[in-house]
């Protein structure tokens, strides 16, 4: 059983129904290299070819291996949506140099997304062998998955907060 079928990851968003300033919360993989470089206050944004517009997320972060650990939790602000050209003018912005590569991983889109990344928290959170023992089957996701269509899943999510933060620090964009 996928509990993250393909069209669900990427479908763009629109039937959330819950009030206009709660946090839409998503699960969504990252590269331990990238999640450091937030905590070096290198990283400001979020750069995706595909995401939710409109309103502010709450991102529980798997990270990839060779970490495979749930722990991570990320506020996002609402996503500007734009070209290609200006997304990466934001990532050259944020760190000089890494507009050019932001733009190669979306230059093929009519539009791109820039989350502002607003506050971060680290739990000791879960490995993946325990996410997969809890749930029964557990694979990290390719894109974003919309943690309300899975009420099981946002449970361990959210329990991995219960506990006290390792680490908290609020992110300054430029």
């Amino acid at each position: 059983m996928n509990l993250f079928p393909a069209s669900e990851q990427s479908r763009p968003f629109g039937d959330c129904d819950s009030l206009a300033d709660s946090r839409e919360p998503v699960l969504m993989s990252l590269h331990a290299v990238y999640y450091d470089l937030i905590w070096a206050d290198e990283r400001t944004h979020e750069f995706r070819r595909q995401f939710l517009s409109g309103r502010p997320v709450r991102w529980y972060v798997y990270l990839n291996a060779p970490v495979a650990r749930l722990g991570p939790v990320i506020d996002l602000g609402p996503a500007v949506v734009d070209t290609p050209q200006r997304i990466a003018a934001i990532a050259e912005r944020a760190c000089v140099g890494n507009g050019a590569s932001v733009l190669e991983y979306v230059r093929d889109l009519e539009r791109a997304f820039a989350i502002p990344i607003e506050r971060v928290s680290e739990y000791p959170g879960v490995s993946i062998a325990e996410l997969k023992a809890e749930l029964g089957v557990f694979h990290p996701p390719q894109g974003y998955v919309k943690l309300r269509n899975h009420p099981e899943l946002l449970g361990v999510c959210e329990s991995v907060t219960a506990e006290s933060p390792v680490r908290e620090m609020t992110v300054r964009g430029r």
